[in-house]
């Protein structure tokens, strides 16, 4: 670890405009067995990453595949990816080799995809709501309304909102000035860890985080409700139980991706907020997790639960 030395040092550096430097760490008070626990953090990013560009290869390669719920499944799939990757690096290199060194710029780039592509995947659940109201209580019209156009002005309407939002919360951590503990809580960079440590007043960086979150996630989940509320009451009105039961299990796999999206970030937040007594192992082994649930579990929910997308990597498998 940096000693206090070089920690002023660091600090010193920054005032004459030099790169200042950051410490990520891992899970306190397991530093010991941190090689261990690394494996399997490794083995679920391998999931991650195999599982989604088999997804994201199937859609592509599959003609049959070609359709408004297949190319929202791949948006989630590159979304996933992205997560994955972008606190890869540092998380294993803390984790394996101690490597918790990263510079000011680094770390705020990494904190913008990370927050960008959290975001992201909250914007992506929110259209494969809709298209799931649309094919229920719309089907005659499903062609017409989700044609390729539209599903990339929507694609295109969440990348633009991501980066609106994201821009002034990275531009306003810039202007910071640091001169506390170098040291964040984490094994990659988090905007509240991050301004946190700052020496200057940091209110509106709380705000412009604050802003950010209800914007995307505060906005996009109450849509996913209500789409859902006017499915459930479609639904119902269908006189066959064979045909509701049937709508009803072609909503269960994007069901279980909010579920498993939107339970850990909610959980996340609490323990935040209200779990100050909580070791501080328990706070960095959720965070971890919450980052690779999605990404790990939504391929294999998809291709357990969807039969298109099952039979086509199978075929993909076997030609290989």
């Amino acid at each position: 670890s940096l000693s206090s030395q070089s920690l002023t040092m660091l600090v010193l550096n920054n005032t004459n405009d030099q790169p200042l430097t950051f410490l990520l760490v891992g899970i306190p008070g397991l530093r010991a067995a941190q090689v261990w626990i690394a494996i399997p953090f490794c083995l679920l990013y391998m999931v991650a990453l195999s599982g989604n560009s088999m997804i994201l290869f199937v859609v592509l390669h599959e003609r049959n595949l070609h359709e408004p719920t297949y190319y929202f499944l791949s948006m989630l799939s590159a979304t996933d990816l992205g997560l994955s990757l972008c606190t890869l690096s540092t998380t294993l290199g803390v984790f394996w080799f101690e490597a918790g060194e990263i510079n000011l710029n680094a770390c705020i780039a990494q904190m913008f995809f990370l927050h960008g592509f959290t975001f992201m995947e909250s914007g992506v659940l929110l259209a494969m709501a809709f298209d799931r109201f649309v094919a229920i209580c719309d089907p005659l019209h499903y062609i017409t309304i989700l044609t390729n156009a539209r599903i990339t002005q929507i694609g295109m309407s969440m990348l633009i909102r991501n980066v609106v939002v994201m821009l002034p919360v990275v531009l306003f951590v810039k202007r910071l000035s640091f001169c506390r503990s170098m040291v964040l809580s984490h094994s990659y960079c988090y905007h509240v860890d991050l301004i946190q440590l700052s020496c200057t007043d940091n209110r509106i960086n709380s705000i412009l985080g604050l802003f950010a979150l209800f914007s995307t996630t505060g906005f996009d989940c109450p849509c996913i409700l209500l789409s859902y509320v006017l499915i459930v009451r479609s639904v119902l009105s269908i006189a066959s139980s064979e045909e509701r039961q049937k709508a009803f299990n072609t909503c269960i796999s994007h069901i279980t991706a909010v579920a498993i999206f939107y339970i850990p970030l909610i959980s996340l937040s609490l323990v935040h907020r209200y779990g100050h007594s909580a070791p501080p192992f328990v706070h960095t082994t959720m965070a971890n997790i919450f980052l690779l649930i999605p990404p790990v579990l939504n391929p294999i929910i998809y291709s357990v639960k969807t039969k298109p997308i099952r039979k086509a990597i199978i075929k993909v498998l076997i030609q290989k």
